[in-house]
């Protein structure tokens, strides 16, 4: 049952590590954390998205009580919650990973779920809709000459850069030759100056 969990922690140090985890998952999308903090991740996570969908300057203000960093709230009440303004619930997803290497905790990954159903009809809808195959060769065979076309500016463009690239290094090397020889001359004319002193 969420909230009940002790995760082996006093009632201070649970609450800071659940406010930063639900902070990072409304920041992130995802965390990989053990299964049973997942649990109650997923249940605080979905309370500050249900407060977020309210959109009032109470409920901003009681979502800064919770979540961390203020971008965070800001990104909560403007992307995330509106995305679910359809759904009633079930807002994040829990994926098991299997045990974890070393002392064996129960791993898991829980997600942000994403609109995919609203997602996949739209492009089902437009497939039944659209002309038949016939029609669409054309459109084909005009992206593959438009993109025939691009190869060759690309591929012009890219020798540019190249020829610049050996320019610059000819001239580095160059400079490095002029740098070796004056090194010399300084060394020649300080064993001079010691022979001459000698």
């Amino acid at each position: 049952m969420p909230g009940t969990r002790k995760l082996g922690r006093p009632t201070a140090h649970r609450n800071a590590m659940l406010r930063g985890m639900v902070t990072y998952l409304l920041e992130n999308g995802q965390i990989e954390t053990t299964l049973t903090r997942a649990k109650e991740v997923r249940a605080l996570t979905e309370k500050m998205i249900t407060i977020g969908k309210k959109n009032t300057l109470d409920a901003r203000r009681a979502a800064m009580a919770f979540i961390t960093k203020e971008d965070v709230v800001k990104k909560l009440f403007d992307q995330i919650a509106p995305s679910y303004s359809d759904r009633e619930g079930g807002y994040t997803r829990i994926y098991k990973m299997g045990p974890r290497r070393g002392d064996g905790a129960e791993m898991a990954i829980i997600k942000l779920v994403a609109e995919e159903a609203s997602a996949n009809e739209e492009p089902k809808k437009a497939a039944k809709s659209s002309a038949p195959k016939k029609e669409k060769a054309p459109k084909a065979k005009k992206t593959e000459e438009k993109a025939a076309e691009a190869i060759p500016a690309e591929a012009e463009a890219a020798a540019e850069k190249a020829e610049e690239t050996v320019a610059e290094t000819v001239a580095a090397a160059e400079e490095v030759a002029d740098a070796a020889a004056a090194v010399e001359e300084t060394a020649e004319n300080a064993a001079d100056s010691e022979k001459e002193n000698a």
